[in-house]
C-alpha cells in the first residue's frame, strides 16, 4: 500500500487540469496508459487492489474523523465505464460512509427549482464520500446539445440569453468554491472514451443476452451528436477547472487504467487530508479508565 501511495500521483498528475485556459480535449489519448503495455494488465490490477485497500484505510478515518466530506462526480459518454469505475474503485469502503446518486432526466419538481437545487440536496455529509454518476454538469452538457430541454425549465426571457452558458460556467464555479470553503473536496472525473471503442462496446451489450439491459436504442441516436458533446465537454472543463475542483480528464478505451488512475486521483487527494483517529483528551481518557474498571469488576 506505502509502494501504492508513492506511485498514485504519477498515474494521475499527467490528466489533472485545474486550469482549464489551454486545455484541448484532443491532448488526452483515450487509448492512452501512460508506461503499462497492453499486456500489463495484471500489473495494474494489482496496483489498483492496493489502492482500493488504501482508500478504505482512509475512508474509515475520514469518517471517524468526521471533519471533511468528499464528493467525487463521474461525467462521460454512454458506456464510457462510470459505473464500472465506481463499483470497482469503491469496492472496499464501507457502505455506511459512501453514498451513490445517480442523476437521470430531471422530475417535474426539479425543474421547478435553480438547476444546481436536486444535487445540492445531495450532497455529502461531514466524514462522508459522496459519488455523483452524473451531476449538474449536465446542465452544461446535455442541455447545450439539445436546447429544446430549457423549454421545460421555463426560465425568464431575460435569463435566456447568448450569455446561459457562460453563466452557469460562473455559478457552477462559484458553487464548488463555497463547497471548498466548507470542508467538502469536489473531484471530477470526465471518463474520456473514443468513438470506435464506445461502438465496440455497444455491440457488445447487444450481443450478450445478459448485457442486453444495458442498451438503449437512444444511445445510438445520442452518438450522432457525438462531435456537438466533444465541443461541450471541452468548453465546460476549460471554464470550470479549478485548483479547489480539478478536473481528471481520464483515458477510458481500457476499464482497467481508467479505474487505476480514479483510485490514484482519490487516494492522493486523501492523503493530502492529513487524516487520522480522534485524539481524546485527558478526561475523556480518565472517563473510558473508569468505564473499564467498571466493566472487570
Amino acid at each position: 500500500m506505502k509502494n501504492f501511495l508513492k506511485q498514485a500521483k504519477k498515474y494521475s498528475e499527467p490528466f489533472r487540469i485545474t486550469d482549464g485556459e489551454s486545455f484541448r480535449l484532443k491532448q488526452v489519448d483515450p487509448a492512452d496508459m501512460l508506461n503499462f503495455d497492453s499486456d500489463e494488465k495484471p500489473k495494474a490490477q494489482a496496483a489498483l487492489a492496493a489502492g482500493v485497500e488504501l482508500l478504505e484505510k482512509f475512508q474509515d478515518k475520514l469518517y471517524a474523523q468526521d471533519r471533511w466530506a468528499v464528493l467525487v462526480i463521474f461525467q462521460a459518454m454512454d458506456a464510457a465505464g462510470k459505473d464500472g469505475a465506481i463499483k470497482h474503485v469503491m469496492s472496499g469502503v464501507n457502505p455506511q460512509g459512501c453514498e451513490v446518486s445517480s442523476f437521470k432526466a430531471p422530475s417535474a419538481e426539479e425543474l421547478d427549482h435553480d438547476f444546481l437545487w436536486r444535487c445540492a440536496k445531495r450532497l455529502p455529509e461531514r466524514g462522508r464520500i459522496g459519488i455523483f454518476n452524473r451531476s449538474y454538469y449536465e446542465e452544461t452538457l446535455v442541455v447545450r446539445v439539445h436546447p429544446n430541454f430549457l423549454v421545460s425549465q421555463k426560465l425568464p426571457p431575460d435569463v435566456k440569453t447568448k450569455d446561459l452558458w457562460k453563466h452557469r460556467f460562473q455559478d457552477i464555479t462559484n458553487f464548488e468554491r463555497y463547497l471548498s470553503h466548507n470542508g467538502i473536496v469536489v473531484l471530477k472525473f470526465f471518463l474520456h472514451v473514443s468513438k470506435e471503442e464506445q461502438r465496440q462496446r455497444f455491440l457488445a451489450r447487444i450481443d450478450d443476452p445478459a448485457k442486453n439491459w444495458k442498451f438503449s436504442l437512444n444511445d445510438v441516436h445520442e452518438r450522432e451528436h457525438w462531435d456537438e458533446y466533444m465541443e461541450a465537454y471541452e468548453d465546460t472543463i476549460r471554464h470550470t477547472a479549478s485548483k479547489h475542483a480539478p478536473w481528471y480528464v481520464v483515458p477510458a478505451d481500457n476499464k482497467w487504467f481508467t479505474r487505476l488512475v480514479v483510485a490514484s486521483a482519490i487516494v492522493t487527494h486523501l492523503d493530502a487530508l492529513d487524516l487520522d483517529y480522534p485524539t481524546l483528551s485527558k478526561e475523556e481518557l480518565h472517563a473510558l479508565e473508569d468505564a473499564k474498571q467498571a466493566l472487570t469488576a
